[in-house]
């Protein structure tokens, strides 16, 4: 049996929704921003607005990517600048820092794998102008706690939430208690678009007015340019797109909870070789990604793969330690928790559309692994 880890052939089996959504798209030539893209926009931020809170303003750009430089940007963060981050995150976090002329500034992750806040106060220089948490996995960082720490500090907020799109902590979701939240619109994501996508949400009207302007040219109208910006639109095919998928998404998203406790369950007896995160109850974790900590990583991801369980790696170098993070002066054992983080990590398939069977096959492999590699304890290779 093969258990997948992309579900988008079996999202898309049958396109032709979608494909008609396009057509008068695409018939009327109507492929730059336009009611379409502002539609889509609302209903993100309709998605995304805490109970008893007003709506924010939603922007819909060219990527996630984009989606954090131009969140950074909009709030005055440029070079001479420090944004305090975690190094337990895709590159782009650290990157779109960089594309801004500013600094990242790394502290090390706590046991659920997010910004270990007690330590964000002592990462604070003079030059230290934001924090940029990371709700990796889509787990949610405690929002309103760090909010204290920035307010004691006079520091602003963008919150990476690329993968967390319908997370919330106590029924806050990313946006609440920041000045800006980014979202990626990635294929691979919980809710998405066919191609590359990005939304930022903003509680301050003026910082949603000035990342329009940037993702377009800096256009005012078709004649009149107030600033220099850069080409970060959302494409209008890309927000029907991602408009249909909405509508299925909270679904999608408990069924992706339900896949992720269902392993939470059956997997807990296979310490401590396997070991499932501690929860947060507060928390409506999405699980863009289902990550365990495992002993012999690799040697148990090789014994998934062969036997048709497609596992990942969610990342095996920490972003302090790539090469592109040389200049920022930092060495092995400056971060031990991420370290030890990307030396174990093991991602498993756990999206809405896998079957029961698949997810049986799935836990009882691992069980499989655990005690064959508990019975060659003492060899130094294994045979697969």
């Amino acid at each position: 049996m093969k258990v997948p880890f992309s579900y988008l052939p079996r999202q898309f089996s049958d396109p032709e929704p979608l494909l008609e959504a396009l057509r008068p798209v695409v018939q009327a030539g109507d492929f730059t921003l336009g009611p379409r893209v502002e539609a889509f926009e609302s209903r993100f931020a309709e998605l995304h607005t805490a109970p008893g809170r007003d709506q924010p303003w939603a922007v819909g750009v060219g990527s996630g990517t984009d989606a954090l430089a131009l969140a950074l940007e909009a709030l005055g963060i440029g070079p001479g600048d420090e944004v305090i981050t975690s190094p337990s995150t895709f590159v782009a976090t650290a990157g779109a820092i960089v594309m801004v002329g500013a600094r990242p500034v790394f502290v090390d992750t706590d046991d659920r794998y997010l910004m270990d806040l007690e330590q964000v106060e002592g990462a604070i220089t003079k030059a230290t102008r934001a924090i940029m948490p990371v709700h990796y996995t889509g787990d949610m960082v405690d929002m309103r706690t760090l909010r204290g720490i920035a307010d004691r500090h006079g520091l602003l907020i963008v919150e990476d939430a690329c993968q967390a799109v319908l997370a919330s902590f106590d029924g806050d979701p990313p946006g609440t208690w920041s000045h800006a939240a980014a979202f990626s619109l990635h294929p691979l994501k919980n809710l998405h678009v066919w191609g590359d996508g990005g939304v930022v949400l903003t509680g301050d009207p003026a910082v949603a007015e000035a990342i329009r302007l940037q993702r377009n040219h800096g256009l005012v109208n078709r004649d009149e340019v107030a600033v220099f910006g850069r080409n970060s639109r959302l494409h209008t095919l890309q927000a029907v797109v991602g408009s249909l998928l909405m509508e299925g998404a909270d679904q999608d998203t408990n069924a992706r909870i339900a896949v992720a406790r269902r392993y939470d369950e059956a997997l807990a007896h296979l310490a401590p070789m396997v070991q499932v995160p501690p929860r947060d109850s507060r928390t409506r974790h999405v699980y863009h990604l289902y990550v365990l900590q495992v002993d012999r990583r690799d040697d148990l991801l090789a014994f998934l793969n062969n036997r048709g369980v497609e596992a990942k790696v969610h990342y095996p170098i920490p972003v302090h330690l790539q090469k592109a993070a040389e200049g920022l002066g930092y060495q092995r054992g400056d971060f031990p928790r991420a370290e030890a983080y990307a030396e174990q990590a093991l991602t498993l398939p756990a999206n809405p559309y896998l079957r029961e069977e698949e997810i049986a096959h799935v836990i009882h492999t691992l069980e499989e692994a655990v005690e064959h590699f508990a019975a060659s304890r003492t060899s130094p290779t294994v045979n697969l």
